[in-house]
């Protein structure tokens, strides 16, 4: 994953992944169970003012994929983290994606 940064522009701890190819934002393709939380977290994805354009995506334990749509760069969106094993971007270049779990 990416690494972890305790200050940058987001008041709360938040982490950046280089996207080059397609990366895991949160999760990974080893987890074998859907995730299930009591109370959903959020991820908040922003994509670098400077970046490339992103495809986002989730992934479930039976590998099954869902494609959300894509971030131009400087655009943001959030994604509730329930019954999935990972969040998933693509580019086809490189953009820096910075995360930020609630």
């Amino acid at each position: 994953m990416g690494k972890l940064s305790g200050y940058n522009h987001w008041a709360q701890p938040s982490y950046e992944v280089k996207v080059r190819g397609t990366m895991h934002l949160w999760g990974s393709v080893g987890i074998t169970k859907d995730i299930v939380f009591e109370k959903s977290l959020v991820l908040h994805i922003h994509n670098d003012l400077f970046g490339e354009k992103i495809t986002l995506g989730t992934r479930t334990a039976s590998g099954s994929q869902d494609t959300i749509g894509t971030l131009r760069p400087g655009e943001c969106v959030s994604i509730p983290l329930h019954n999935i094993t990972g969040v998933f971007a693509t580019c086809a270049e490189t953009s820096t994606v910075c995360c930020l779990i609630k």
